[in-house]
């Protein structure tokens, strides 16, 4: 099973990530570890100090520089911006991306613009929006994953509810009924799908694109691809959402049908730079039985009919819990919840999944239960889930979401 899970980008030939790699511009044709070493957060300024700002001063002694972060061979900058002077600040921005790509030992850069502003994310995928009802792709940045027909952003109000352990069944279960599935995981500061999926490898380079680690028929991306277990990411938000789309736009999903972005909990920056440069299908809410789960799964289907994401479904995680000695069933968080609460705004139920004993030794033992034990009832649950999601997207059978 060690050699089903693991990548190209495992071992073996090519030119591997080293350090914190999200995505990649012109690169040297040698070692990238021997060219990493030669590239500091000293070279990223005074190469800034080069381009100048619409104020006619550089942008290191004009006070523009907001962050910098440098790992491995990757940049990313923040650049203050003005909302008056968003439009000329593009500009610089992408002027800032090209010197930058020059710097000796620089793989890739990634400038994003922050502070106040109105106007839309950028082009090339490294731009931050907030504007709303902007679902479907922002009009004023390249759509990204222009070329996968169906993309579901799996989401959860809060933490703890098992979203990335349905996200990661469901992408497996999805593939098992014929479609091509590529999955993201989303969560820059808590990644959890290399974990999942057993994977410990680095995704290679070609030219100027990642290329994903294939798991179990699925194409996958993940920032803990790209760094160690146990290492945090201490990232301002500009450059966790410029990774993110740097992972969605310079990954090279071709072949993929339908993506499954696994989103961190919550309704922040990253569910709203999705919505805004993806055309996204829909989202799946998932949560558990419990009235304060259900609170948060609430403010998760708020949040995509703000931005005219339409919500596919809601599904209830931990529904019912098995005893592994006996097989009694317990309902210890409640159960039927999720499936009323569906009821009361609108929108499909797409099923339950049990808490059971095999589903959490699966994900630990990074062979997800869908693949690890096929004909189980948790295995089941998820694929009857993907059945009545594919139904509804197949018959356009996403609901209106109701408010009151």
């Amino acid at each position: 099973m060690e050699a089903a899970a693991r990548g190209p980008g495992a071992a073996g030939a090519g030119r591997h990530i080293r350090g914190i790699r999200v995505g990649f511009g012109p690169a040297d044709h040698g070692d990238v570890r021997g060219v990493c070493k030669r590239m500091d957060e000293a070279a990223v300024r005074a190469a800034l100090a080069g381009v100048m700002g619409p104020d006619g001063r550089d942008l290191v002694s004009g006070g523009r520089v907001d962050g910098i972060a440098v790992r491995g061979g990757m940049v990313q900058v923040a650049l203050l911006a003005g909302r008056a002077e968003a439009p000329a600040m593009e500009r610089v921005r992408a002027e800032a991306e090209r010197v930058l790509r020059q710097v000796r030992g620089v793989v890739n850069a990634s400038v994003v613009l922050t502070g106040e502003r109105t106007a839309p994310a950028p082009a090339h995928g490294h731009g931050q929006g907030h504007g709303q009802g902007q679902g479907h792709g922002a009009p004023g940045g390249e759509r990204l994953l222009a070329n996968v027909p169906v993309v579901i952003a799996v989401a959860s109000g809060k933490g703890g509810v098992g979203k990335s352990t349905v996200a990661t069944n469901l992408a497996l279960a999805l593939a098992a009924r014929g479609r091509r599935v590529g999955l993201l995981d989303a969560d820059i500061y808590g990644p959890s799908l290399p974990r999942m999926l057993g994977v410990s490898g680095k995704p290679e380079v070609s030219g100027q694109v990642m290329r994903p680690i294939e798991a179990f028929g699925l194409k996958c991306m993940s920032i803990g691809f790209l760094v160690a277990e146990e290492q945090a990411l201490v990232w301002r938000g500009p450059m966790v959402m410029g990774a993110l789309q740097q992972m969605l736009g310079q990954t090279d999903w071709g072949g993929v049908d339908t993506m499954v972005v696994d989103l961190p909990p919550g309704t922040g920056d990253a569910q709203l730079t999705l919505s805004q440069r993806v055309a996204l299908t829909g989202a799946v809410i998932v949560s558990t039985p419990q009235d304060i789960a259900l609170i948060d799964a609430r403010r998760g289907v708020a949040m995509f009919g703000k931005v005219g994401v339409p919500v596919l479904g809601i599904v209830e995680n931990m529904s019912y819990f098995c005893c592994p000695a006996c097989g009694a069933r317990s309902e210890v968080f409640g159960h039927g919840g999720a499936r009323a609460e569906a009821a009361r705004i609108g929108v499909p139920f797409l099923g339950e999944v049990p808490l059971v004993m095999e589903v959490r030794e699966a994900g630990d033992a990074g062979v997800p239960v869908v693949a690890a034990a096929p004909g189980s009832g948790a295995a089941v649950a998820f694929e009857e889930i993907a059945t009545t999601l594919l139904a509804g997207i197949e018959g356009r059978g996403a609901s209106p979401v109701r408010f009151n």
